[in-house]
């Protein structure tokens, strides 16, 4: 435990400079995994890392070492980790937990939801059509999903470009989408050092869809004008509490300047397609192997830790 116990923290404060490069240069739906899977594996790894931690402070406490059968003296000579590095592991482990546990819990009600919404909406292949003058439109996840569009967004749209709104939309319901970004989420909720790789997600999800809707109409050019449509009709439009923005485009009022979200799928679809990148996906999966592996390690030590002061 002396080294390993620590890596899923140090790899912690690295990763997330890797989570930009990721959503760029790499093929949407192959970020979107890397992203998610780390996300998901540093979180649980780190909050691992901080309850091994706590439990080695634990072991020298006189009275919780008679409990155990354990030898707080043997315990402090034989591991190095200080009382104070426990004690403040301990209360991050707490924060982790309850962190995750009530994203999880808000998430799943969310989910639940819109289940329940969807499952009410009576629905034409799959297709609701609200009248509405403010431009919307979402994916609603359920047992079947839902594609809701406002009449609003019909109208902001030409006849072909309702084809890659469709398209974009039932991308989202189709892989999934909702998922990723929860996954993400809870290991961010878990570990907040890890946020940009869920921002990443959500950005990289709407990518992935934007190049479904790309390959179902066989034009990169229309569908990035109907991207810049939709945000420009949703920067215009009032605040809304929908799940997603027109086009699932999320942040459509970033200023152009800013390369926020919009504009940085505008160019990614007036651009060639993107690649697999090899090398980005194989320096994320060796990240995703330390953190597991050493967080492995780290607990067998905690184990034969613990044997030794057992032994006592």
């Amino acid at each position: 435990m002396r080294i390993a116990v620590y890596l899923p923290l140090l790899l912690s404060l690295i990763a997330p400079f890797g989570a930009r490069p990721l959503a760029e240069r790499c093929e949407p739906r192959l970020a979107t995994w890397l992203l998610t899977t780390s996300a998901l594996v540093l979180g649980t790894a780190s909050t691992v890392s901080l309850g091994l931690l706590a439990v080695t402070g634990l072991i020298r406490v006189p009275l919780l070492a008679t409990l155990g059968h354990w030898s707080a003296h043997t315990a402090q000579r034989s591991d190095p980790t200080e009382l104070s590095v426990s004690l403040v592991a301990g209360l991050l482990l707490g924060g982790a937990v309850l962190m995750a546990a009530r994203m999880l819990w808000r998430r799943a009600r969310t989910l639940a939801a819109a289940a329940v919404e969807a499952a009410c909406m009576p629905a034409e292949d799959g297709l609701v059509v609200v009248e509405d003058e403010a431009p919307d439109a979402f994916a609603l996840p359920g047992l079947p999903g839902r594609v809701v569009v406002s009449t609003g967004m019909l109208r902001t749209l030409n006849e072909s470009e309702h084809a890659i709104l469709l398209a974009h939309e039932r991308a989202h319901l189709k892989a999934h989408h909702y998922a990723f970004v929860a996954l993400a989420q809870l290991g961010a909720a878990a570990n907040p050092l890890l946020r940009p790789l869920a921002a990443g997600v959500t950005y990289t999800i709407e990518r992935w869809a934007d190049e479904n809707a790309a390959t179902a109409t066989g034009d990169r050019t229309r569908v990035a004008r109907a991207v810049g449509k939709a945000a420009l009709a949703g920067h215009r439009a009032p605040a809304r509490t929908r799940m997603s923005a027109a086009l699932g485009i999320r942040g459509a009022k970033d200023a152009l300047a800013g390369a926020g979200p919009v504009p940085r799928r505008v160019a990614a679809l007036l651009a060639p397609p993107l690649g697999r990148h090899p090398v980005l996906a194989a320096a994320t999966a060796a990240v995703v192997g330390a953190a597991a592996m050493s967080t492995a390690e780290a607990a067998h030590d905690l184990h034969v830790l613990l044997m030794t002061v057992g032994a006592w």
